[in-house]
């Protein structure tokens, strides 16, 4: 997709609806402009996030968010009937742990 703005008094470009539309852009969003080696400039929308919620998107977090995801596609799961299974499927697991 290609779109062609014009920029106006103070640098002030406005987007074009179909992009405003593909990204779900809104007054008020935020976006980023980068510029490469050979002078393209990139823009890309970014989103803001309560700082409370900052943690989840820790390189730390999101790591094990991709094994979690990885382990679920390859089926190593295991589904419990209620709590209590899964207390004691735990227990055991820390009794063999134990043992070695």
């Amino acid at each position: 997709m290609k779109e062609q703005v014009t920029i106006r008094k103070k640098g002030q470009i406005t987007l074009p609806k179909s992009i405003l539309d593909k990204f779900g852009l809104e007054e008020g969003d935020s976006l980023v402009l980068e510029v490469d080696d050979f002078g393209e400039i990139s823009v890309t929308p970014m989103i803001q996030i309560p700082a409370n919620q900052k943690w989840f998107w820790s390189e730390e977090w999101q790591k094990g968010e991709k094994e979690a995801t990885e382990d679920i596609k390859a089926g190593r799961t295991k589904k419990f009937d209620d709590v209590y299974d899964l207390i004691t499927d735990l227990e055991s697991e820390n009794e063999t742990d134990d043992e070695h």
